[in-house]
């Protein structure tokens, strides 16, 4: 059976390896948002940044990219996700079923915030820009890591209002 990892952030423009295929998939029952308190990639302990994360919520849907793994690259590739992805245990290695642009349902690897984690969070729209515009960590900007993903998503065709109004105001806010 074959490794298929779900990307919905960053791993969608950095999955961190060449995949045999990638489609686009609905995973039901979640939503992405920037509920994850960045300490190590993208903010610090003392300035965190956001990350995205994938929030279980009833009837809800977020569409990303399924990733197939070369079957003589899963060992290789799945321990660099763990590596990159479970630096804090903010996340969760879940197996999830994800639906296909084809129709088709896959299994696949995906990282699910513990809502009970201390880097999980809920903030208005305008915290979030504000920590986003002035975080910085050991891979780069916050605002970097926003605009990768709304280019993606855009790329992709996939609407997301609060990333759309994200990018705006922390772009205003650097050159406030």
């Amino acid at each position: 059976m074959a490794l298929w990892v779900f990307g919905y952030g960053s791993l969608l423009w950095n999955p961190g390896f060449e995949p045999v295929q990638k489609k686009r998939a609905v995973l039901k029952d979640y939503h992405r948002s920037f509920c994850m308190l960045s300490i190590h990639h993208r903010g610090t302990v003392e300035n965190p940044g956001l990350v995205l994360a994938l929030d279980a919520v009833s009837g809800g849907q977020c569409t990303g990219v399924a990733f197939q793994v070369r079957p003589e690259e899963e060992d290789i590739v799945l321990a660099a996700l763990r590596e990159r992805e479970l630096i804090s245990s903010a996340y969760v290695e879940r197996h999830v079923t994800l639906m296909l642009e084809d129709a088709s349902e896959v299994e696949a690897l995906a990282y699910v915030i513990d809502p009970v984690h201390e880097q999980y969070c809920q903030f208005d729209l305008e915290t979030q820009a504000h920590m986003i515009a002035h975080a910085v960590g050991g891979r780069g900007p916050n605002p970097e890591y926003l605009y990768n993903t709304a280019n993606h998503l855009d790329m992709m065709g996939i609407r997301d209002d609060d990333m759309t109004w994200l990018v705006g105001r922390v772009k205003d806010l650097a050159q406030g």
